[in-house]
């Protein structure tokens, strides 16, 4: 009987979550080909007013985001019928074919309701959009799917319309001007660049030695919070267990865990690791696609020079600026991390791609975290 409720309760939990109950078809998988509408998925659509999620579409969060032009981010996960990813430490979990990720971005809209004004806010909404998310108050803009086919990993990239209504494959990507409003009223231009397919691998192909492409967000260490699925705050990766999503699952005390870069209870030290580890440790890692640089910026590597501290680079060209260590104890003007992430120019800035903007608390962090750090280059050297 308790194992008949159990399932019950999994199931019921299911069809709680947001979307299909307005009539969305079931969700349609597509083993192959590139279909070349969003609502060919039946994932997330626009319907009477609101982004709504089907049956079965869990939406999820970060510990930390990835930084993109303070766009908002609505993630989710949608696994066949009987199917369930099976839990690892490090890395991605382990999804079955059939699996499809999602994120959708958008903006809250800004100043006078024009379309392309949008709000540069540090209110991170994206926790809150999988329970619905009101279309007349924000400007989507795409939405990236990552299809679990027998190869492996496709991804998959929609724009959506001005209206709102659908999103169609860019596969050679998109550029939409928008200005960002402050909540002074201070305004930024800037070009928002959705990635052709290529840029897509850039990131998610993890592993050089693979070449095979990675989930980057659904891993322990990220995963490990709170989020509300409509009956207040539950530890995300112990909901997904329950509705049979995920397998394997530890004591909650063995499973990794980055800090919030926002929250100031953390350490700064934590919140600084965690904010390289989600926005450069893709590339950066001994088998990603910067590991010609011989910087490794992923969470469990040590605080020396395989992280760039009083390391000289390798294969970062005019990237320097002239400065001759990746990072410079008490000295983030000299280290040639915070010149890259400071930068928009093309060549210099870090992430390469993914921006065209200066994440300022971001890049304050950083400053604030190397100013911290203790050591004398001119030793090691």
């Amino acid at each position: 009987m308790l194992v008949k409720f159990a399932k019950y309760s999994a199931l019921l939990a299911l069809a709680l979550l947001a979307g299909c109950h307005r009539g969305m078809p079931a969700v349609a998988f597509h083993a192959d080909g590139q279909p070349a509408k969003l609502s060919d998925w039946h994932i997330v659509e626009a319907r009477d007013g609101k982004l709504e999620l089907n049956t079965g579409v869990v939406p999820y969060g970060l510990n930390t985001h990835l930084f993109t032009d303070y766009v908002h981010k609505l993630r989710t996960i949608w696994m066949p019928k009987g199917t369930t990813a099976k839990y690892t430490k490090d890395g991605p979990f382990d999804f079955p074919v059939g699996t499809v990720v999602s994120k959708t971005f958008y903006y809250p809209r800004a100043g006078d309701g024009k379309f392309t004004d949008v709000a540069r806010t540090l209110r991170y909404d994206g926790d809150s959009a999988g329970l619905g998310l009101n279309l007349a108050t924000v400007h989507l803009i795409e939405t990236r799917l990552l299809v679990r086919r027998k190869d492996g990993w496709a991804p998959l990239t929609y724009v959506w319309n001005d209206a709102q209504t659908e999103a169609t494959l860019a596969r050679t990507g998109a550029v939409e001007p928008l200005t960002l409003v402050d909540a002074q009223g201070g305004r930024e231009d800037f070009n928002y660049v959705v990635p052709d397919e290529g840029q897509c691998v850039t990131c998610h192909e993890a592993n050089m030695i693979s070449r095979k492409i990675q989930l980057i967000g659904p891993q322990a260490r990220h995963m490990n919070r709170d989020y509300d699925y409509g009956k207040g705050p539950q530890n995300q990766l112990t909901y997904l267990a329950s509705i049979g999503y995920l397998s394997d699952l530890p004591k909650m005390a063995d499973i990794p865990h980055d800090a919030n870069w926002r929250d100031p209870s953390a350490s700064l030290d934590a919140r600084a690791r965690a904010y390289l580890d989600i926005n450069c440790a893709m590339c950066h890692n001994p088998n990603g696609v910067a590991n010609v640089t011989g910087l490794s910026l992923g969470y469990s590597t040590p605080e020396t020079h395989h992280m760039g501290i009083c390391k000289s680079p390798e294969a970062a060209g005019p990237g320097t600026g002239g400065r001759l260590f990746d990072i410079v104890p008490g000295k983030p003007d000299d280290s040639i991390l915070m010149h890259r992430m400071a930068s928009t120019r093309p060549g210099v800035m870090m992430p390469e791609i993914g921006r065209s903007t200066v994440d300022r608390e971001g890049t304050a962090l950083i400053r604030s975290w190397i100013l911290s750090l203790k050591g004398d280059c001119t030793i090691v050297h």
